[in-house]
């Protein structure tokens, strides 16, 4: 229900950018974010944006990555710049509600080279 694009391979200080968008049949979103996952790790945060616009990053990001997309249109982008061999990654995005489900899209793999 959540359908991601963009991932590849890009060298060191290169761009990427990510999409994502919902389908119809989720109502009321009210986050919209992207996650991403290493091998042997815990998914980790990248960044959020929620209904009123408002964003959230992870340290590690912040200043390289934009968040941008709208929860009303269930679609959501990652703008990634100045990318490190430790952003490689598999990408998710994820939607919350308001009723407080979860839904996350098939991951996008992103390789950085060094």
């Amino acid at each position: 229900q959540l359908q991601a694009f963009g991932g590849g391979l890009v060298q060191t200080g290169g761009s990427l950018r990510l999409s994502c968008a919902a389908s119809r049949e989720i109502f009321n979103i009210i986050i919209m974010g992207w996650y991403r996952q290493t091998p042997g790790k815990q998914r980790e945060l990248v960044a959020t944006i929620n209904n009123g616009g408002t964003t959230n990053y992870s340290d590690s990001v912040k200043g390289r990555f934009t968040i941008s997309g709208t929860t009303s249109k269930n679609t959501v982008y990652l703008q990634m710049n100045s990318l490190k061999p430790e952003d490689t990654a598999v990408y998710f995005c994820y939607a919350f509600t308001l009723v407080a489900r979860t839904y996350w899209g098939q991951g996008t793999l992103v390789t950085v080279s060094s």
